[in-house]
């Protein structure tokens, strides 16, 4: 299946879920930036192949007993070469103890495997949760298993991380504007001026999207996402700045060379990624290991 199939049969299941939840607390949507790359792609607006995934949570009621109701999450994200390989999924609800949990994420997974690899399986996925997740509940009422009829669902928090590539960052407008919307939307990271430009943004997904739609909107020669971290996890706000590798924002200046001296030195470059156990995504970026 060539990548412009795979994007249009993930479109296009994207669109089957929407209208099959209907209700906006049943299908959520976190990532509506990498929403609009995949659309983006798929209508050739852009030959850039995404760089996120697209992100999203089904929430599902299921009746347990006369009088009981129980909310499953199916946390999803769609890797690009989706549905060769298959999706991301995790299977939490307030009624499942961590072993219960992991068990049926694990069957699930096993059930994908066997019968749905290179298919689009999400609506299978949540079929087979609707049949199977009651069966690995404990029978004995518990205070998290009865819940009211209009239920309020929790997301789960993302931490996002973003290393975007950009051709060269000189002008001293754009460079303003970044030191200014990473410290607006409280996001740690560096850029590193010059050529090639290097920006790393982190913190809560939505204000990372936020500062990625704001940098696309200024002209550039060349400017792309060129890693993409998402870190999901059920917590507070303190767990999610534990995530950081970074204490705040900075512009990061290193030796120059090249005959304009507009080539920041990039050994000091992956000294500094090293340092803050970020050395992999040297590599990534340029396509060698660093030293």
């Amino acid at each position: 299946m060539t990548e412009i199939k795979q994007a249009e049969a993930q479109l296009s299941e994207l669109d089957l879920l929407s209208s099959m939840f209907p209700d906006e607390n049943e299908f959520l949507v976190h990532d509506h930036l990498a929403l609009a790359e995949l659309k983006e792609y798929v209508e050739m607006r852009t030959k850039e192949v995404p760089s996120s995934k697209v992100h999203f949570t089904i929430n599902i009621k299921l009746e347990i007993s006369d009088d009981s109701m129980v909310i499953f999450s199916l946390s999803c994200a769609l890797p690009f070469q989706y549905p060769e390989i298959l999706p991301e999924i995790i299977v939490r609800s307030p009624s499942l103890n961590r072993t219960q949990q992991s068990q049926l994420n694990t069957d699930l997974t096993a059930y994908l495997q066997k019968r749905y690899c290179g298919e689009v399986c999400i609506l299978n996925a949540t079929e087979w949760v609707k049949e199977h997740a009651s069966t690995y509940i404990k029978r004995e009422p518990t205070s998290s298993t009865s819940i009211n009829t209009n239920p309020t669902y929790s997301a789960d928090v993302i931490f996002t991380r973003l290393w975007i590539y950009s051709h060269h960052i000189y002008n001293k407008q754009k460079r303003k504007n970044i030191m200014e919307w990473a410290k607006d939307l409280s996001l740690s990271g560096f850029s590193m001026p010059g050529k090639p430009g290097i920006i790393c943004v982190e913190g809560s997904q939505s204000t990372c999207e936020e500062f990625w739609a704001r940098l696309r909107r200024l002209s550039w020669k060349r400017i792309l996402i060129r890693h993409r971290e998402d870190i999901t996890f059920d917590g507070t706000h303190n767990e999610m700045e534990k995530q950081r590798k970074f204490f705040n924002f900075e512009e990061k200046i290193f030796e120059t060379n090249g005959n304009r001296g507009n080539h920041m030195d990039l050994g000091q470059l992956y000294q500094f990624l090293n340092a803050r156990g970020c050395a992999d995504v040297f590599r990534i970026y340029f396509g060698i290991e660093g030293q």
